[in-house]
């Protein structure tokens, strides 16, 4: 495909290219055979007057017409032909693998192979015209590239990345099998049990488990119980102090809390040596930037703030509130009252803050809903640099979310927090509901969610799910040394990886690097892979090598 990279810029307009004849070889790529189809006399497959060179003209005015009330207004602008419509062809017939038409399930499917969901705000415009279309048809409607192109033209950028696979996970259907497996390791794990401190966290059944992800691209994967309401508890602390840096500054909002591990509970009531709490993490510090939200609102202002942001993190998905938690949180609270009433001893809190209210707050954070499907996008949004990636609108700085997740490296999973930095060397945040809030710095934003816990307050399956993932994946920040041990890596295309090995081992052979052949037979490569004409290095270094390594 790619020698056609540019070949619409010089036919859009005049001619179009169609596929006569479609095969695949053994390697797994396209193979193709195409055919340049001529317009039929006096005009242009595009619609454009063969008389004209499409890339010369020139664009018209805006035609304005009055309405029935007289008010002047701009007609919609039409698509123009030239690049795109070339553009919009081959990756249909990339789609249909060469057929004029495509059945919309089979489409459907292709497209959510990729990773790409048709509830996707970005493919909402598109997928609605094609639901319009299938119902208002009586027969089972197929599509072919005029279809194509009025339904998706408008989004052709995103479906190229996603069918040409450019997008951060190339092989998404291997990777969620990968996925789907480590759920079901996971899920044998029955050990743990479920919070009962707060009457309301103890409804919750210990057999629920579900695992949710979002790519920085969109990608989306689900696999469990993804849909059913939990309370975010502590997952909600990086979340409201990446608010608090987004709406203040660094400097402002650690003016009343540390940054350092505690090494003592999360709900321990004890500050630093500066009479801080030890980092925002621990309940003293999550009250702390509780009170730093909003300052001078009330209650209900305060909240719909906190909301705002966390619906535009999950792009719009479900974020709820329950009122029953709330209420449970507040009548057994007593370790957070006396938390509370310690700080505004230490004047913790900024001046005129009222503590009581700062506490019912915080409560009311803890006991904001979200799915693993809404958390999973909350997620990527901290693993796409604070932009929502199915939205593609910014809702953090940049600082905040390098802050936020420094301190979710660092102190968010309880008194396991070292551990979980050693094994697997990822931004986490845990909650005594049961869910795990983890981020793949610009890859993927993941929540696992079982309410089994462990005796730090962790959640049995969703840290043995993290754990397993970072030991199939080379996902731990340290993963990628030089001469580090080979684990997979999701965001390379298989082909392209092979299609390397082999380009170098075939060079050094051609080339008479003996040094370069030694180290790749060190590192256990496969010595003989084999060229498109089926050629191994000892086939390079007898024909076109030098006389040297022939000897060797």
């Amino acid at each position: 495909m790619h020698r056609f990279k540019s070949l619409p810029c010089f036919t859009a307009g005049v001619c179009h290219f169609r596929p006569v004849n479609f095969s695949r070889r053994q390697d797994g790529c396209a193979n193709w055979q195409w055919k340049w189809q001529l317009p039929p006399r006096g005009r242009a497959a595009s619609g454009v007057s063969c008389g004209r060179t499409p890339l010369l003209n020139l664009s018209k005015p805006e035609v304005k017409k009055a309405n029935e009330n007289g008010d002047v207004q701009k007609e919609p602008r039409k698509h123009k032909p030239g690049l795109m419509p070339g553009l919009e062809d081959m990756l249909f017939y990339t789609i249909t693998e060469g057929h004029e038409q495509i059945p919309i399930p089979k489409f459907i499917s292709a497209l959510k192979s990729t990773g790409l969901l048709t509830s996707d705000p970005r493919l909402k415009y598109c997928m609605d015209l094609l639901r319009e279309t299938v119902q208002s048809s009586s027969t089972g409607v197929t599509m072919d590239r005029h279809l194509f192109r009025k339904f998706f033209g408008s989004n052709i950028v995103l479906l190229t990345q996603a069918f040409r696979k450019k997008f951060v996970i190339p092989d998404f259907e291997v990777f969620s099998s990968h996925i789907n497996r480590l759920y079901d390791n996971a899920r044998k794990r029955t050990s743990g049990k479920v919070a009962d401190y707060i009457p309301q966290l103890a409804k919750f059944s210990p057999d629920l488990w579900g695992v949710s992800l979002c790519t920085v691209d969109g990608q989306r994967h689900s696999v469990g119980d993804t849909k059913i309401p939990f309370c975010l508890q502590s997952c909600i602390k990086p979340l409201e102090y990446g608010i608090a840096i987004n709406e203040f500054s660094t400097d402002y909002v650690h003016q009343y809390v540390g940054k350092e591990p505690s090494g003592l509970r999360f709900n321990k009531v004890f500050l630093n040596e500066e009479d801080k709490p030890h980092n925002p993490m621990v309940n003293a510090g999550a009250i702390v930037v509780t009170s730093l939200i909003k300052p001078g609102a009330n209650k209900a202002e305060k909240f719909d703030c906190v909301m705002h942001f966390l619906n535009k993190m999950a792009g719009n998905e479900y974020v709820g509130f329950s009122n029953a938690t709330f209420q449970s949180e507040k009548e057994t609270g007593d370790r957070n009252f006396a938390i509370g009433y310690y700080l505004k001893e230490k004047k913790c809190f900024p001046e005129g803050v009222d503590m009581i209210a700062t506490l019912d707050f915080y409560f009311q954070l803890c006991s904001i809903e979200v799915t693993c499907e809404s958390g999973g996008v909350m997620a990527a949004t901290l693993a796409n640099g604070g932009i929502c990636p199915i939205t593609g609108e910014r809702i953090l700085s940049a600082e905040a979310v390098r802050n936020t997740l420094s301190l979710m490296h660092s102190c968010g999973m309880y008194d396991f927090s070292g551990e979980f930095a050693f094994h697997v060397g990822l931004p986490a945040k845990s909650g005594v509901s049961g869910g795990v809030l983890l981020v793949v710095p610009n890859v993927m934003g993941i929540m696992c969610w079982s309410p089994a816990l462990d005796k730090v307050g962790n959640s049995v399956r969703g840290i043995d799910f993290c754990e397993e993932l970072v030991s199939l994946f080379n996902f731990h920040n340290y993963d990628n040394l030089r001469h580090f041990a080979k684990k997979l890596d999701p965001r390379r295309n298989g082909t392209e990886v092979r299609e390397e090995s082999v380009v170098n081992l075939l060079f050094a052979a051609y080339s008479g690097d003996i040094a370069a052949l030694r180290r790749f037979a060190l590192s256990a490569m496969d010595m003989e892979q084999k060229d498109y004409d089926s050629r191994t290095p000892l086939h390079i270094a007898a024909a076109e090598g030098p006389n040297g390594i022939r000897s060797q």
